[in-house]
C-alpha cells in the first residue's frame, strides 16, 4: 500500500503535467487503453487463464463506478492543488461507513457518529463553505471520492475468489469502453512527447494499482487503508517542487482531521465479521 500510494500520486503528478495539452477525459482514457496493452505480454506467456472469472457484471459495474471516480479525479487535477486534491479524497472511508450503514442496514453507534462528523468536518475546513466559494474542481473530488468507496467495497468483495491480475486487467478493460464516449468528444491526436509520457503514467498507475489491489487481497483494509494516506506527504512534495504549490494550513488541518477519523472508522468497521464491512 505504501508503494501503491506513491506511485498513485507519481501518477497524478503526471497527468496533472499532461492534462496541460490535452483534455483529461483523452488523458483517463489513453491511460486505460495503454495500461490494458501492458497486459498483453503477459497473456501471451500465462494463455488466458487470468480471464476465467465467474463475476463479469461486478467487473462491469466496479467499471462504472470506477469510470465515473477516474474523469472526476483527473477533472481536480487540473483545478486544484495536488495536496488539496490528496486531503479531500481521504474521505473515501468515510462514505463507506456512510454507506455501510444506508444500503447494508448497519446499525450505527455513537463512536461511528462521531468518527462521521469529525471527519466531514475536516472536509469542511478545507473547502470552508460560505467563507470561500466552493471550488468546482473540490466538488469533482468529492464525488470522486464517494464513487471510489463503493469501487473498493466491490474489489474487496470480488478479492475474495479473483486474482488481482484479473481483478485489473477487467478494470482497466471496462475502463476503457466506459471512458471512450467521453474522450471522442474531445479528442486530438497526441504528439510524440505527449506519448512518452502517457506511457509512463499508464506503466505507473497500472503498477500502483496491481498494488493496492494485492494489499486489499493479503491484509484487511483495517491494516492496510491507513497507509494511503501517505498520499498527501507525496501530494505536498511533488506540488512544491514540481508545481510550486505550497499547502494552505486549512489543507493541511483538514487533512490531518480526515485521516484521524478515516483510520479510526476503518478500524472499527475491522471488528465487525462481515466481509464487506472490512473496507
Amino acid at each position: 500500500m505504501l508503494l501503491a500510494a506513491a506511485l498513485m500520486i507519481t501518477m497524478a503528478t503526471l497527468v496533472r503535467f499532461v492534462s496541460e495539452g490535452m483534455h483529461p477525459f483523452q488523458v483517463a482514457f489513453c491511460r486505460n487503453v495503454i495500461g490494458l496493452c501492458m497486459f498483453i505480454p503477459f497473456l501471451l506467456r500465462v494463455g488466458t487463464a487470468p480471464l476465467k472469472t465467474q463475476r463479469i457484471g461486478q467487473m462491469a459495474l466496479r467499471g462504472v463506478f470506477n469510470a465515473i471516480a477516474m474523469l472526476t479525479y483527473f477533472l481536480s487535477l487540473g483545478l486544484l492543488p495536488l495536496s488539496e486534491v490528496s486531503a479531500l479524497t481521504f474521505t473515501v472511508p468515510l462514505f463507506v461507513a456512510l454507506m455501510a450503514v444506508i444500503f447494508l442496514k448497519e446499525r450505527i453507534g455513537p463512536r461511528r457518529i462521531a468518527g462521521l462528523v469529525i471527519g466531514f468536518s475536516g472536509a469542511i475546513i478545507i473547502l470552508r463553505p460560505g467563507i470561500e466559494i466552493i471550488d468546482i474542481g473540490a466538488l469533482y473530488a468529492l464525488i470522486s471520492a464517494l464513487t471510489w468507496a463503493v469501487t473498493i467495497i466491490i474489489i474487496k468483495h470480488m478479492s475474495q475468489t479473483e486474482s488481482s491480475v484479473t481483478i485489473t486487467i477487467y478494470g482497466l478493460f471496462f475502463l476503457a469502453i466506459f471512458t471512450f464516449p467521453p474522450a471522442i468528444f474531445v479528442w486530438e491526436w497526441p504528439n510524440a512527447e505527449q506519448y512518452f509520457w502517457l506511457f509512463v503514467l499508464s506503466a505507473v498507475g497500472t503498477v500502483g494499482q496491481l498494488l493496492f489491489v494485492q494489499s486489499l487481497k493479503l491484509a484487511d483494509a483495517t491494516l492496510v487503508i491507513p497507509f494511503d494516506f501517505t498520499k498527501l506527504i507525496w501530494a505536498s512534495v511533488f506540488g512544491f517542487y514540481i508545481f510550486a504549490e505550497i499547502p494552505t494550513i486549512w489543507t493541511i488541518s483538514g487533512g490531518v482531521v480526515i485521516f484521524v477519523s478515516s483510520s479510526y472508522l476503518t478500524y472499527r468497521e475491522g471488528k465487525n465479521t462481515k466481509p464487506l464491512d472490512v473496507v
